[in-house]
């Protein structure tokens, strides 16, 4: 054999020993790869949009429900004195398509004032 064909020998078997090694550890892959998982279903969106605003002492809240549960809204209002009382206003239902307005107040300042939902069942 002469020298030039050696050296292409040699290329074409280095050539499929590596051809060889890419194509081996995808068939291993793929024939240990576990199953793909079931489809998870989405949650059915919820929740009513609510926007509070403070004002000097005074808290109004809006919330609006665009989904087809009804969501029960709840405002809770967090005093800035210590002698101030926190309020937490009761559960008011907003139906689908429905807007509803809750309001509070402290003394004094307002130090935080947040809105808790529940679902209707």
């Amino acid at each position: 054999m002469r020298v030039g064909q050696r050296r292409a020998l040699a290329l074409l078997l280095l050539a499929l020993a590596t051809a060889a090694g890419l194509a081996v550890p995808s068939v291993v892959r793929a024939a240990t790869a576990p199953d793909a998982p079931p489809p998870v279903a989405r949650p059915e969106p919820f929740g009513a949009d609510c926007r509070p605003s403070v004002r000097g002492s005074h808290v109004i809240t809006y919330c609006h429900n665009p989904y087809p549960g009804a969501d029960r809204v709840r405002l809770h209002t967090d005093c800035a004195m210590w002698w101030d009382l926190d309020a937490d206003a009761a559960p008011v239902e907003v139906g689908p398509g429905q807007t509803v307005r809750l309001t509070d107040r402290c003394w004094k300042d307002v130090r935080a004032v947040w809105v808790t939902h529940e679902k209707v069942s």
